[in-house]
């Protein structure tokens, strides 16, 4: 057995074999693109382009210490490995898990170069010597890797792999939720829906599915770069970033090229790069809503939420009033085949009090006051906008149901929240009542745009910033955790 490494040694390696790789691999690629030539044959058998591998070995002298945390921790003994990418931008998070763990447990820690192979396209954006175009993609695919979907998914995540029990058919257990492959296809996802760099995407997320709450979001983070605080940059679409001296920052964000991308996404940073906030407008509907979910979540976010809107199913309610979900009505079907709908989806208690007392310290209301505008209760999350032209057909299943308000994709960011160990929350605001005779007119609709969004978007920022103050860890249930579950948050 090599010397055990400690967790900082050990991403020191990680990051030494992956730059190695990186670089062989880019070299190799120029040299084919600008002059012809082919990479040594033997260099693909050497491994010269392939992740490195983190390698957890666990054997203890007696029981396992039955730790009560959500994460960081070993059930069993055994060997648990990882492909890592990107360690360098990992690199607290990867110190984060393994500190703790060998803090607690008497493991062994290596790193080692891979079978898994970089494929090529997730270096070319780095090398401005390279035309990425000046060759068809079948010639590069002769002579260097590329993505393998067959080698991508998110088996761990839907505990599919169950051969012998937790472990894989070569008896080891992941050490992480994502490899390296899946991460690197992710992140390459979220730059094209986005049209923002990954490395700006903070932990703390917002999920909207109007622009104009993308509108106050912006003026209100410029004007927030202005006063003593974390916050040091807003990242755009199309590269814009924005600080305290940037004139006339609002305008340049909206003259730039969000248009192009399908989930443009706006990042409020800070120091650390990675404390403030992200948000992302989604758009409408469940696909979006899983899509970005599916890729957001290799970043290892602390929380996502969602403000949007919806339509209230109660007489009762108010166009303006707000739905704190806890219990969704799932027919959405995006998730069916991973996570089929008679698998419950939890409220998360230190999100659904954290939004509660963000719309309390927002609005000024309290108590029964607030009741009369805030009420928690089921949302249905449908795949059909036009739910109301067959709602004899759904009239008996939403009225079991409980269900006080109608979207699309609040389920579905909760229910991806779920599987993908994301601790996740929603709080809507009423825009029509269709059931009750209030549809969504042009006019109702934009006196309401005027008066309800910017106070909604206040409230999920709000509840970011606290959740963000109260640290991490006291976010992450158990709840979330399956019975054998990757070391690794």
């Amino acid at each position: 057995m090599t010397a055990k490494l400690s967790p900082t040694q050990a991403i020191d390696k990680a990051t030494e074999l992956y730059n190695a790789a990186v670089g062989r691999l880019r070299a190799a690629l120029e040299a084919f693109v600008t002059r012809g030539e082919t990479p040594d044959p033997q260099a693909r058998l050497r491994g010269d382009f392939c992740y490195p591998e983190l390698r957890l070995a666990y054997d203890p002298h007696g029981p396992v210490p039955p730790l009560s945390r959500a994460f960081a921790k070993l059930s069993e003994a055994g060997l648990y490995v990882s492909t890592i990418t990107q360690p360098a931008f990992f690199r607290g998070y990867f110190l984060e898990q393994l500190e703790q763990i060998c803090a607690d447990f008497d493991v062994h820690l290596d790193v080692v170069s891979s079978k898994s192979e970089i494929p090529y396209p997730y270096v070319l954006e780095h090398a401005s010597s390279i035309d990425a175009e000046a060759l068809p993609p079948a010639e590069f695919a002769r002579w260097f890797p590329t993505p393998r979907l067959e080698l991508i998914g998110d088996e761990v995540i839907d505990a599919e792999i169950q051969d012998g029990g937790f472990f894989n058919t070569d008896g080891v257990r992941p050490l992480a939720l994502f490899d390296g492959p899946r991460i690197d296809f992710s992140l390459q996802r979220l730059k094209h829906y986005t049209g923002t760099p990954f490395e700006h995407v903070q932990r703390y997320i917002l999920f909207t599915n109007y622009h104009r709450y993308v509108d106050h979001f912006v003026e209100w983070s410029i004007e927030r770069l202005k006063q003593p605080g974390p916050y040091t940059k807003l990242s755009a679409p199309g590269g814009i970033v924005i600080d305290a001296k940037t004139k006339d920052g609002a305008a340049k964000v909206n003259d730039g090229p969000w248009r192009k991308h399908q989930m443009p996404a706006y990042h409020l940073m800070t120091d650390d790069s990675r404390s403030g906030i992200t948000l992302v407008n989604i758009g409408v509907g469940p696909s979006n809503a899983k899509t970005i979910t599916d890729h957001l979540a290799v970043l290892r976010p602390e929380c996502w939420i969602m403000v949007g809107h919806c339509g209230g199913l109660r007489h009762s309610q108010r166009i303006g009033d707000y739905v704190l979900a806890h219990a969704y009505l799932r027919d959405d079907h995006v998730l069916d085949a991973v996570l089929p709908r008679d698998i419950p989806v939890p409220p998360i208690a230190e999100v659904q009090v954290a939004l509660q007392e963000a719309a309390e310290k927002v609005t000024g209301e309290e108590g029964d006051s607030l009741k009369q505008r805030l009420r928690t209760g089921t949302v249905v999350t449908t795949d059909d906008r036009n739910w109301e032209l067959r709602f004899t057909d759904s009239a008996k299943r939403f009225n079991k149901s409980r269900a006080i308000a109608i979207d699309m994709e609040s389920a579905t960011i909760a229910a991806n929240g779920y599987r993908m160990r994301v601790p996740y929350g929603v709080l809507l605001c009423v825009s029509d009542k269709p059931l009750h005779g209030e549809i969504k007119l042009a006019g109702a609709a934009n006196r309401f745009y005027e008066r309800a969004i910017g106070e909604h978007i206040r409230i999920g920022i709000e509840t970011l910033e606290s959740l963000a103050r109260a640290g991490g860890d006291a976010l992450h249930s158990r709840k979330l955790r399956s019975f054998y579950e990757p070391p690794f948050r």
